[in-house]
């Protein structure tokens, strides 16, 4: 048996003995031992006692049915695809090698990834069981010129999905962050591949915390936060969230497709943590500081300094923190 399927096994969250275990998966109680440990290798917090094993909470796996049945007919329709895989080195490095042949508007999550990327080469955790994982490809008749702002959009669009979801308390960090106060929520990673002129496609990656354990806490390497904090301990269930970012895609993307990032500067500018606030830029051109001051009507984040200046700063490789 493989490892996923003793995890459906354990995700009522109640404790399971070994000999149940062994006798419902048709192995010894040595080989559940040696998946328990690979569940436990990928991230999920495994408890074991003299009853059995146990995880915190009840798990909602991924089902590509449920995350269907809860889209709308139209959405439905939009779709290029909608898979739901085990594992993956990355949602983002499956859409890339099949990017020739993959639909418009398909849509790939993973339980868990091996490799899962983040901005600036930085790795995502991505334990089984707990966050989303998801990709998806926009083919653009337009080149990269006309994709400005589409980092920043996307943002916009997980926060139209957190809403539609009922979960406040999230705001944006230029370019594509989604921060909560106690640190980060969701990621978002733009690739872009094609022509500059045009066509041209964007695989979009995005990464969203639903439940994290104390380990990944420790091992994030900075402050975070997940749904479950921002909804007072239990999250909504994963394939409604699931749900809810692939309908907010696929309005989005057709929006930007029609209208560019004008179709979201209002909602950024609501969501911004930025404005107003002291920051601190850094990069290849140096240091300097001013004041958050807004985005302008092309994404590019726009920073008062101390003169009076307004300077842009259009390059994600850029480092922007809170002075």
């Amino acid at each position: 048996m493989a490892v996923e399927a003793l995890l459906p096994l354990l995700a009522s969250g109640e404790t399971v003995s070994g000999v149940e275990l062994a006798a419902r998966a048709g192995l010894t109680r040595a080989a559940i031992w040696k998946q328990i440990e690979t569940l436990r290798a990928l991230g999920l917090p495994v408890a074991s006692g003299s009853a059995g094993y146990k995880v915190p909470w009840p798990l909602q796996l991924l089902e590509a049915g449920r995350i269907r049945a809860a889209l709308s007919a139209d959405h439905v329709a939009a779709l290029g695809g909608l898979e739901v895989h085990w594992q993956l080195d990355s949602t983002s490095s499956e859409l890339q090698r099949r990017i020739a042949a993959a639909a418009d508007l398909g849509m790939v999550f993973a339980e868990t990834q091996s490799a899962g990327r983040g901005r600036r080469g930085r790795t995502w955790l991505s334990p089984p069981g707990l966050n989303i994982y998801l990709s998806c490809l926009k083919r653009f008749d337009a080149g990269f010129a006309a994709l400005s702002g589409l980092s920043l959009a996307i943002g916009v669009m997980v926060l139209r999905a957190l809403e539609q979801l009922g979960i406040a308390g999230a705001g944006l960090k230029w370019p594509n962050d989604v921060l909560a106060t106690e640190g980060k929520l969701a990621g978002v990673l733009v690739e872009l591949s094609g022509e500059y002129q045009g066509p041209c496609a964007a695989v979009i990656g995005v990464g969203l915390n639903v439940r994290l354990t104390p380990q990944l806490r420790e091992q994030a390497g900075q402050p975070v936060c997940d749904l479950a904090t921002l909804a007072g301990g239990t999250p909504p269930d994963r394939n409604r969230v699931a749900a809810a970012l692939v309908g907010a895609l696929i309005d989005g993307l057709r929006a930007f497709e029609r209208d560019g990032f004008e179709a979201f500067a209002a909602d950024y500018a609501r969501y911004d943590l930025l404005r107003g606030q002291p920051l601190t830029v850094s990069g290849g051109q140096g240091e300097f500081e001013g004041i958050g001051d807004g985005v302008d009507s092309r994404g590019a984040l726009l920073v008062r300094l101390p003169d009076g200046e307004r300077r842009k700063v259009d390059s994600a490789d850029v480092s922007v923190r809170r002075a």
